[in-house]
């Protein structure tokens, strides 16, 4: 979930495919890293604007600071229940906008196939693979929390917590591959499998509430993040998104 591609590339980005299963979404995972350069607006007359960037497949806010100052990321969503077909996902993390060393997320992934819906938890420190929870059951409609903490450049948690069911799983990570704890992320990503993003369902509203990250002056709202918009293949922007001091909503607008 690492990889924003070039606005360039949107072009070559091939016909929607079939929803992965869960196997294909989990090498979908591993195969996106492959770095992550991103188009900004240029000559953008005022600042929040020229904070806008575009993307293939995330939408959403980051920050992107100094090495060192993030080392936790948080936010809370209501699960949507997608239409159409395809896949999104909703997750939190730790580097990966301006730092490509390493990204310490977590997420739920929404899908839908001939009607069916379904959801997956998920844990990541790339560049080692995403990973499923087990233990945890997400529905349409339940609030989620998910949180990333970073206890040092090489070793974490991710936790993800069902505050509707009362279900909670976490894990402790470590990695050889440092972060380097400079960028914070609310994003909704689309999904890539076998070199070429699969079809984009709509997610509807995601809206992570109580957002987050800890800094070593404290907490520090998004409000003043980013903004990221998703982009499709014909190069019309599908995702909008307001950013308030507390919270991070993500609409999808159509392909």
């Amino acid at each position: 979930m690492f990889k924003v591609a070039l606005l360039t590339n949107l072009l070559l980005a091939a016909a929607a495919l079939a929803v992965p299963t869960s196997s294909e979404r989990h090498a979908a995972r591993v195969a996106r890293r492959q770095g992550k350069p991103i188009i900004r607006i240029e000559g953008a007359e005022d600042a929040k604007i020229s904070h806008v960037q575009y993307s293939n497949n995330w939408a959403g806010a980051v920050y992107s600071e100094a090495a060192g100052t993030y080392s936790a990321v948080t936010g809370t969503f209501t699960v949507p229940t997608p239409s159409g077909s395809g896949s999104a996902s909703a997750w939190v993390g730790i580097d990966g906008d301006s730092c490509g060393n390493a990204i310490l997320q977590t997420g739920i992934d929404f899908n839908i196939n001939n009607g069916q819906v379904s959801y997956d938890a998920w844990y990541e420190w790339y560049p080692d693979y995403a990973y499923d929870f087990s233990g945890i059951s997400v529905n349409a409609g339940d609030q989620i929390k998910l949180t990333v903490t970073a206890y040092s450049t090489t070793s974490g948690i991710a936790v993800i917590e069902n505050l509707s069911n009362g279900q909670q799983v976490q894990q402790q990570l470590t990695s050889s591959s440092a972060l380097c704890e400079q960028d914070a992320e609310w994003i909704v990503e689309d999904f890539e499998s076998g070199g070429s993003l699969v079809q984009l369902a709509n997610w509807g509203t995601v809206t992570f509430t109580d957002a987050s990250a800890t800094t070593s002056s404290g907490s520090q709202g998004p409000g003043s993040a980013g903004e990221i918009d998703l982009v499709n293949s014909s190069g019309q922007t599908v995702s909008s998104v307001q950013i308030s001091d507390s919270s991070v909503t993500v609409t999808y607008t159509g392909n």
